[in-house]
């Protein structure tokens, strides 16, 4: 057994100092401050010294890149960052190589995955314009659910065939996650700026390819479909203020559409490309200081109902370039956490707000059985953060296999100081311990 003491507990919208006690992989008490405390060997305990104890982080947007990509990343690598950040569970997306479209290549990432990884771990299935009937036949009690791109991104798996995405809707007995991008505006977009720069379009127009408007227009129309079918429907990476029209203000366990924004979209904007270039390209593209702001009003509300890193490492060298020849996407998850933190620290958000979008509502919307809540009888995931040590963002502390950060250099007022999965102890002072993670359940 392991007990930790002296804890800031969060969890279900409360916050109370007290223990709790671990019993192999299960949460097996909740104790407040003043009740009674079971004796548990010295070697069991730890004292949390008044750290917030939070339920561990499910980060439900991640590209590992594994299978496929060996020099940008691997489960191994990336699932170790994870840990480290707080993260203990993983839902990983279909564009490797091969690309996760059918159960056998679902199959293949699983049991790479249960050789590699240091967090607990599930997989999407990827939607295609031919893979319907591998979607209506899936087994989704294993699988997480669909991702589909209704906008081309890395991977090149656009699917742009109107009947088909109605059968998708309507035929798929899974949650639908959706990349929202209209493709004949970026093209469209993209034709403007080859004609004004020729093939030099610098970095700074990326927002306005991938514009606000690209996303808007793909996201309402993932919405429409989601009501007229009744399907459940999570929009990935919300980048503009404009999107947040779309969403209701409701609990997310009463509404079928949810919603997620991620770190990026709350701490830099379209100035910041100046300053940083192609390390913050991404798709969506990182939008207007006023979406920033509206996304960080959001999280204060319900219309925003989960923070997804959308970790998608890339070599430097895959980022130089005009906009064009360089890649998107950035790694985040070591540090998604504190980044939360600091902005709780700034008065943006509650702890309490915080770990109902990093933890709760993830397992909620996703069906995770068994986690991410601290509650007796659930599995032992948890993460301790403490509010007294900083994280400065480094390169000697960066832990995914890129080796670089766009947050490098800033500085978090806390830090995560312990991870524990399925009750064995996966991070703990600067050290990541393999060897706890498991499938998830849905």
């Amino acid at each position: 057994m392991i007990l930790i003491k002296n804890a800031h507990i969060v969890n279900e919208g409360e916050a109370f100092y007290g223990s709790l006690l671990i019993d192999n992989d299960i949460i097996k008490r909740v104790f407040r401050s003043g009740g009674p405390v079971p004796h548990c060997d010295t070697s069991s305990v730890i004292d949390a010294n008044g750290a917030y104890l939070i339920p561990g982080v499910i980060d439900t947007h991640v590209h590992f890149r594994d299978p496929g990509f060996p020099d940008k990343a691997d489960f191994g690598t990336e699932s170790r960052a994870a840990v480290a950040g707080g993260v203990t569970s993983v839902l990983d997306m279909p564009n490797t190589n091969p690309q996760t479209t059918s159960k056998e290549a679902w199959q293949g990432k699983m049991d790479m995955a249960a050789a590699k990884s240091f967090c607990n771990y599930g997989f999407f299935i990827g939607a295609t314009n031919d893979n319907l009937e591998e979607l209506k036949s899936a087994d989704y009690s294993k699988i997480c659910g669909v991702k589909l791109f209704l906008g081309s991104s890395t991977g090149g798996m656009l699917v742009d065939d109107k009947p088909l995405l109605q059968r998708i809707f309507s035929e798929v007995p899974a949650l639908i996650m959706v990349h929202a991008e209209d493709e004949r505006i970026i093209a469209a977009n993209r034709e403007h700026f080859c004609k004004l720069y020729g093939e030099r379009v610098p970095i700074e127009c990326h927002n306005l390819v991938r514009s606000a408007e690209a996303c808007y227009k793909a996201s309402a129309y993932a919405v429409e479909l989601a009501e007229q079918t009744g399907a459940r429907l999570h929009l990935a990476h919300v980048s503009t203020e404009r999107e947040l029209t779309l969403l209701r203000n409701a609990p997310a366990v009463s509404k079928n559409i949810t919603a997620e924004t991620c770190p990026h979209y709350l701490y830099f904007s379209d100035a910041d490309y100046k300053r940083l270039g192609a390390r913050i390209k991404c798709n969506p593209a990182i939008k207007t200081a006023q979406d920033r702001e509206a996304l960080i009003r959001a999280l204060s509300t319900e219309r925003i109902d989960t923070i997804g890193t959308d970790h998608a490492p890339h070599l430097l060298s895959d980022k130089e370039g005009y906009l064009f020849k360089a890649a998107s996407g950035m790694p985040s998850i070591q540090f998604s956490l504190v980044a939360m933190m600091e902005l709780v620290n700034r008065g943006a958000l509650t702890i309490e707000t915080l770990v109902e979008k990093m933890c709760h509502n993830p397992a909620r919307i996703f069906r995770i059985k068994e986690r991410g809540f601290i509650r007796e009888g659930y599995k032992a995931d948890v993460t301790l953060i403490d509010k007294s040590v900083k994280t400065i963002v480094k390169p000697d502390i960066i832990l995914s296999k890129c080796g670089w950060s766009p947050y490098e250099n800033m500085e978090f007022r806390s830090s995560v100081y312990m991870t524990i999965i399925n009750g064995n102890i996966a991070y703990h002072d600067g050290k990541t311990f393999k060897g706890a993670a498991a499938a998830l359940e849905f």
